[in-house]
């Protein structure tokens, strides 16, 4: 079959689809009309699905042999208001697609319509995973846990998102670490509230807590690599009721990014060490709460070097981009990522001459829908490749 062809016999249908989602947004596991959406579609083209997750859909074509691969697409949109001006444009107030997701679940329901066509050449099954809550608590996690990896057992997950940066018709590929760790945290500073005149007695969360600020900032300057990327942010700060009143305690928060376990693992241990520390040094304590957030997105090597063989077959060599630097940014694919041979890659959708070059989360996201039909196509070709030419 040519895919790309397949799917360009689709294309209008594609835009109609993503431009429905991206009408009605909804936010993380709330996705429900979104869910009804992807079912009915499904319906439509004879394809079998359960809910899981909450508000998110598994659907199985299932071809003839015993290996399966997941094709995954994420769901919820964000907290944004949407200021561009189209037809298109959401008109549910405070949220918007602003980061492609609608395009993902639109590249999926493609890639259903010709491998569900072809399923009785398949030698093997295909999973269609809608994640809900990527961008919150990453719903990817709560799907492997409720089985979506099991029944039939996966070999392996393919998963893309579309970037901005990267021309329409063109695909990024990023070999190892794709995506950084996250360590959101929240840190009491508590002191001794006193009179701001009389600052002798009391004890100063506002300035211990400035210290412990600076202090963390060496972790990512002094204790980091410079060849190793990290980032460590406080984005956060809350303290005090007014200007002449020293209070009882501080609250910091913020998050921490890496790209390895062991570097995760290091920067946590020194994170409590130089906040008891300072805040002790200065007469003050401390109460620390870090949780683990999403792992590092690791690509498998076999895997990425398949993608790159069925891309360059489809869409050409010359459109296939090598991304150096990994993203400080964090993806709940990872989490399909630490449990299965996975690959992730990125499906270019930016278009100057459209005027599309806003970023991910910018109130005037949007996407060349061009690439709708290259998103189908290779994820239909590359379900395809793994079940029957992937050795």
């Amino acid at each position: 079959m040519d895919f790309y062809k397949e799917a360009l016999g689709y294309k209008e249908l594609l835009v109609n689809i993503r431009r429905d989602l991206h009408r009605e947004p909804e936010l993380g596991f709330e996705e429900y009309k979104t869910s009804e959406k992807i079912k009915k579609f499904l319906d439509s083209i004879g394809v079998e699905y359960e809910s899981i997750a909450k508000t998110g859909v598994k659907a199985i074509i299932r071809g003839k042999g015993d290996k399966t691969v997941a094709l995954r697409a994420d769901m919820d949109a964000l907290p944004i208001q949407d200021k561009k001006e189209r037809s298109y444009s959401s008109q549910i107030g405070g949220k918007m697609h602003a980061c492609g997701h609608d395009a993902h679940v639109t590249v999926l329901l493609g890639a259903a319509m010709i491998l569900k066509s072809m399923e009785k050449e398949l030698k093997g099954n295909v999973v269609l995973m809608f994640e809900p809550a990527e961008e919150t608590v990453g719903g990817a996690r709560y799907m492997i846990e409720e089985g979506v990896l099991e029944n039939p057992h996966i070999d392996a997950v393919i998963g893309l998102h579309v970037d901005e940066s990267l021309k329409s018709g063109t695909i990024g590929l990023k070999p190892g670490v794709v995506h950084a760790a996250s360590n959101p945290f929240a840190v009491k500073i508590k002191g001794k509230g006193a009179h701001g005149a009389h600052p002798d007695m009391g004890i100063d969360p506002i300035t211990i807590s400035c210290n412990v600020i600076n202090a963390l900032q060496t972790l990512i300057s002094r204790e980091t690599s410079p060849t190793e990327a990290a980032a460590l942010t406080v984005g956060s700060i809350h303290g005090g009721t007014a200007e002449n009143i020293i209070p009882d305690e501080v609250e910091i928060k913020g998050t921490m990014r890496t790209l390895s376990k062991e570097h995760r693992e290091r920067l946590k241990v020194r994170f409590k060490e130089v906040v008891e520390g300072v805040s002790s040094s200065m007469r003050g304590t401390a109460e620390i709460s870090m949780i683990d957030g999403y792992p590092c997105l690791y690509n498998d090597g076999p895997m990425l070097e398949f993608v790159r063989k069925t891309a360059s077959e489809l869409i050409g060599v010359s459109n296939i981009a090598d991304i150096v630097n990994p993203s400080l940014g964090v993806e709940s694919f990872a989490y399909f990522s630490m449990s299965r041979p996975s690959v992730f890659y990125f499906l270019g959708c930016g278009n100057k001459d459209k005027g599309i070059i806003h970023p991910a989360h910018n109130s005037l996201f949007d996407i060349d829908e061009d690439c709708l039909p290259v998103g189908a196509a290779l994820q239909a070709a590359l379900a395809y490749g793994f079940l029957n030419n992937n050795k």
